[in-house]
């Protein structure tokens, strides 16, 4: 990460020839807002000065509490490389204050750096995010609006000709290194249109950042080529769907808390009771990491996407993997995950699930090493294999049993997700679908 001064930024953007600066926030239903001013007011923004109405963003406040002041966080400041020919924009995120300067409880990067706080107690110093997120590529018709028509018919790791969104791909992560950002990996996904491409994991707050950014960048390069880019969990019926596995560690200092040469598998009780506290906790903080109605098409079997809850080094089967990688490398995969959460509320309840299996020494279960997807429903019942919530209704209700991921987000953020997810639920529930039709209309 660049360490930028209020100092630095200015000269940036003068000898950029910058002429807009865009104010990012994320609401609490994970989509990206901005406020964007001229150049002019660059240093009333530096100084946390500018305003904008709260109670027009979703899950917010109500109208008669709506000033809030956007505060940049310096160290976000980027210039956007494809603004290049209109006019320069350069982007700031900012953390969302009330009007005495405290935190508003309603910001979900402002409430994750709340549960940093926790762990930083428990003697932590950082908790590390390597995010792996997936999209699809649809095309766009001649109005611009997507289609379900996808632009190749690739499978994993395939190359040109039947990946042909090799150059949107490639074109995404020149973007990205211009943006500085360390991708690691690109490819073609399972299915045809799908792809995935990894970027070096980041402290908390800098990965949620990364991952916000990464979805506007890819979505942005992608209507450049002609193309709709969608983090929708599950845009078509028997292909995979997209999920954003989350690679997660603990640090204390330059130590990796859950790196133990010693002990069996290398994993430290530090390691395992984080693993527990997730398994613990993964049916209540299923609806924030899997957020949408449409979240729950993902979750079944026969796609790879995990719905049994438990783990292992050996298989992909499972919700936790743990990677082969050790050392400084150690971490714990979570696979649930998929891109159409909120990432700084995913990392709080993630983190705090984790902290509460640390601070109560709790242990997993053994790891299952075999496919779960082949296991019986008896043997899954006699290894202690769970499933995970199988809708969104049933996930909105095991958040609400459980005191730690409500916690976790807070009174505020829980209450105005909840809503807003009861109400999404009860949309599906009373819309009469084609299926239903196709099934019905003519057999009654």
């Amino acid at each position: 990460m660049k360490h930028y001064t209020k100092e630095g930024i200015i000269r940036r953007v003068k000898e950029e020839n910058v002429k807009f600066i865009r104010l990012q926030f994320t609401d609490i239903l994970g989509t990206i807002k901005n406020v964007e001013v001229p150049v002019s007011q660059l240093e009333k923004a530096l100084d946390n000065k500018v305003m904008f109405d709260g109670s027009s963003i979703e899950g917010f406040v109500r109208i008669e509490e709506s000033d809030m002041y956007l505060r940049p966080d310096f160290n976000t400041f980027v210039i956007f490389p494809w603004t290049a020919e209109k006019g320069k924009v350069a982007r700031l995120i900012c953390d969302i204050a009330r009007p005495d300067g405290s935190p508003f409880e309603g910001d979900p990067r402002s409430n994750l750096k709340r549960v940093l706080k926790e762990m930083e107690e428990l003697g932590f110093t950082s908790f590390n995010l390597g995010p792996e997120p997936e999209f699809f590529l649809f095309k766009l018709d001649e109005k611009g609006h997507p289609t379900l028509e996808l632009n190749d018919s690739g499978g994993y790791f395939d190359l040109a000709p039947t990946d042909l969104g090799e150059n949107c791909r490639r074109d995404i992560v020149l973007e990205l290194e211009g943006m500085g950002f360390e991708i690691e990996a690109s490819h073609h996904e399972v299915a045809p249109g799908q792809h995935e491409i990894d970027f070096k994991y980041a402290s908390a707050i800098e990965a949620c950042d990364n991952i916000q950014t990464f979805k506007l960048v890819v979505k942005t390069i992608a209507a450049q080529h002609g193309l709709h880019a969608t983090f929708m969990p599950k845009p078509l019926f028997g292909v995979n769907g997209s999920g954003m596995h989350f690679n997660l560690s603990l640090f204390e200092g330059d130590k990796n808390a859950f790196y133990d040469e010693h002990a069996e598998l290398q994993l430290s009780a530090t390691a395992r009771s984080f693993m527990a506290g997730i398994i613990q906790h993964v049916h209540g903080f299923t609806a924030i990491t899997n957020p949408l109605v449409n979240s729950y098409k993902r979750l079944v079997p026969g796609y790879e996407a995990p719905c049994y809850v438990a783990w292992s080094a050996q298989n992909r089967s499972p919700l936790i993997r743990i990677p082969a990688a050790r050392g400084l490398s150690t971490r714990v995969e979570l696979r649930s995950v998929d891109p159409a959460a909120n990432p700084y509320l995913a990392m709080a309840v993630i983190l705090a699930s984790g902290l509460d299996g640390i601070r109560k020494d709790l242990m997993p279960p053994a790891a299952v090493d075999r496919n779960i997807y082949k296991m019986t429903g008896p043997e899954r019942e006699l290894n202690g294999i769970d499933s995970l919530p199988s809708s969104l209704e049933h996930a909105l209700i095991e958040l609400e049993m459980d005191s730690v991921v409500r916690d976790a987000l807070g009174d505020h953020i829980y209450e105005k997700f909840n809503v807003a997810k009861e109400i999404e639920w009860d949309k599906y529930r009373t819309r009469v679908h084609n299926w239903e039709r196709e099934e019905y209309l003519t057999m009654y």
